[in-house]
């Protein structure tokens, strides 16, 4: 598999999948699930049946020009499709790319990949009427997250809004994997960077519009209650009590005080 090195995968383990039944999932996918959805997927490395195609918590928008920011092999790119919108796809990774065109061809979904930086957008001023990303502003510093922020409110129309996914400090797995790394500052690329919630809404607020809290998962990052089905019992127990107090927490907005994934959503303020 061309470039599967660039997403961190050792072509070597991707031609070991010779052997094992052929199954509707591209190869590269099939090895980078864990790394890409997240540890509850690592059981499924080489046996997914089908993709992991989340839900997408934004309106159906048919035609609406929507920026995945971090798209890898495209789960994302595939959810907004299939509401409607009109997808442009980012990724440093010429590799994650390559996948995510394959991906959309085979699902036979229209949409675009472009290898690109979040910090420097390729884009003019509000080209977009829609800006997503998960899983990914966790994973550099926050000064580079706060220059990624800022070029999405650049490239959103007036009014536009963005949706983005951000690891929260103080929620119950957070706090737990941030102690087994004796509270030390990320160095690595796989080390999480936490935000505080004041932390999110004041960045969020003031580089691209009024901005709103919700919660995204306990118990962890990257839970989806949409892949329930293809996890091993153990964990749909953890995605079903995620979901539960997701549920709960819109009635009871201080839940969101120990929940270990937010969304923030921000509405581009009008252009002066």
């Amino acid at each position: 598999i061309p470039f599967a090195d660039t997403l961190g995968i050792d072509p070597e383990e991707v031609q070991a999948l010779e052997h094992l039944p052929r199954r509707p999932v591209d190869p590269v996918v099939q090895m980078s699930v864990g790394k890409t959805c997240g540890r509850l997927y690592d059981p499924l490395i080489g046996r997914l049946e089908r993709y992991p195609i989340p839900e997408l918590r934004l309106p159906r928008a048919q035609g609406a020009l929507l920026l995945d920011i971090g798209c890898n092999w495209g789960r994302w790119s595939v959810a907004a499709a299939r509401l409607g919108y009109d997808v442009v796809g980012i990724d440093p990774s010429l590799g994650a790319v390559m996948t995510a065109r394959r991906v959309f061809d085979q699902l036979q979904l229209r949409g675009r990949f472009v290898v690109a930086d979040c910090r420097f957008l390729p884009f003019p001023p509000a080209t977009f009427d829609a800006g997503f990303c998960y899983g990914v502003l966790q994973h550099i510093d926050k000064d580079k997250a706060l220059l990624s922020l800022a070029e999405l409110g650049r490239v959103l129309k007036a009014g536009a809004v963005g949706l983005v996914q951000m690891p929260h400090l103080f929620g119950i797995r957070s706090l737990y994997n941030f102690a087994r790394r004796g509270f030390r500052a990320p160095v690595r690329f796989h080390h999480i960077r936490y935000w505080r919630l004041g932390e999110m809404r004041d960045a969020f607020s003031r580089l691209i519009g009024p901005a709103e809290l919700s919660v995204d998962a306990y118990f962890g990052l990257g839970i989806q209650a949409s892949d329930v089905d293809l996890l091993p019992w153990k964990y749909r127990l953890v995605v079903r009590a995620s979901t539960a107090l997701r549920r709960l927490s819109r009635a009871l907005p201080w839940m969101r005080g120990f929940a270990d994934s937010i969304y923030v959503t921000a509405r581009r303020a009008a252009q002066p």
